[in-house]
């Protein structure tokens, strides 16, 4: 079976984006979603967030590029269940606004996690 690293959807009216079949497991425990570094946004599987990313934001609290990092992925970040029978979650609106995205969105396996995208 081939890997999925890049899909595109829109989104339905209520906001929610749907994942395709092949990639709803990744996200059965949760998903969390968070501003990118540009004008995109970050989404994670909530074990990924939780064993990669937290302990990265945990460091020496008086770090200036921890803090500028927490900063980063915490404005914003929201964590949430996927639906798994329709495979959906809702984004809110302001980090649709942040990265640009208004009905289409392209996601792109990074590594980890995905970058979602305006198309």
């Amino acid at each position: 079976m081939a890997v999925i690293d890049y899909f595109e959807r829109k989104l339905d009216d209520k906001r929610r984006l749907s994942i395709p079949a092949e990639l709803r497991s990744e996200f059965k425990t949760g998903v969390v979603v968070t501003r990118g570094f540009k004008k995109y946004l970050h989404l994670y599987s909530l074990e990924v967030w939780n064993k990669e990313v937290e302990p990265e934001l945990s460091g020496n609290i008086l770090d200036e590029h921890t803090a500028d990092l927490n900063i980063q992925f915490r404005q914003g970040k929201v964590e949430t269940k996927i639906d798994l029978k329709q495979g959906r979650f809702g984004l809110e609106k302001h980090l649709l606004d942040h990265a640009g995205i208004k009905k289409e969105v392209i996601a792109v396996r990074a590594g980890k996690y995905w970058r979602l995208m305006a198309k």
